[in-house]
């Protein structure tokens, strides 16, 4: 009976560098976490509970997405589900010229239709336990640079579709949004490979000197997730290291 208060939290994207420090984190403050992710789950994933989804049939096909959520409902248990995280995101980038009809339907799909799906599904059982929902978005929802527009695009309408989602459903369940700058991932790190110089830049760009960790997201969503920010709802908090005010030009 006693396992049937403890809290869930459901994050999708888990194997990335956040999606890990999201789950840790949770799992951390008295969450039970249900991470989902398209690869198995890595080593060292702290959460007992993962389901293999794919996002983009989650979208498309709709029998194979009431699978998926018949399956974290049975994970569930009965339980509440308190917070629903979507983390999972692609970044397909590449000139104007470029950008094919494929790369602006799987950006779309897994970046800002996936986190209305998820949280269309499963709003019964966040109604239940006035959960709250927490999408990562990021600082390119307000400002960004040369061959982000499709990832640019779908940040800044997951940022949309938050204030939104706020507005429907904000009398029981909290939507909010984290927009970070750039985050001390594997991923980014991979993308300055060979390039420590430029690394270094980007860095001291920051007005912090310093780029963001994933355990910092971490802990800022179990704020963002906490009651006693329950007057907190339809807000997009960046996470930038003051880079969202700098103004950049020639001189």
């Amino acid at each position: 009976m006693a396992n049937k208060q403890i809290p869930y939290a459901v994050i999708t994207g888990a194997n990335g560098g956040i999606g890990q420090a999201l789950v840790r984190a949770f799992e951390l403050e008295g969450y039970a976490v249900i991470a989902t992710d398209l690869s198995l789950p890595s080593v060292d994933l702290p959460s007992k509970h993962f389901i293999q989804a794919d996002l983009q049939q989650i979208v498309i096909d709709e029998n194979y997405a009431e699978e998926r959520f018949a399956e974290i409902r049975k994970r569930l248990n009965g339980s509440p589900l308190k917070v629903l995280i979507n983390n999972a995101a692609i970044q397909m980038l590449g000139k104007v010229e470029h950008l094919t009809r494929k790369d602006w339907r799987t950006t779309l799909e897994i970046n800002l239709l996936a986190p209305f799906f998820f949280s269309q599904a499963l709003l019964p059982e966040l109604d239940v336990a006035r959960g709250c929902i927490i999408n990562i978005s990021s600082i390119h929802a307000r400002l960004t640079k040369r061959e982000f527009a499709a990832y640019a695009t779908s940040k800044a309408a997951l940022s949309g579709l938050t204030r939104s989602l706020a507005l429907e459903v904000g009398d029981r369940i909290r939507v909010n949004a984290i927009e970070p700058a750039a985050i001390d991932t594997e991923m980014l790190k991979g993308s300055f490979e060979g390039r420590s110089a430029e690394f270094a830049q980007l860095e001291q760009y920051h007005p912090t000197h310093c780029i963001g960790k994933p355990e910092e997201i971490g802990r800022l969503a179990i704020m963002l997730a906490g009651e006693e920010l329950s007057f907190l709802n339809g807000v997009t908090v960046p996470l930038d290291g003051g880079i969202g005010g700098c103004l950049h030009d020639p001189s």
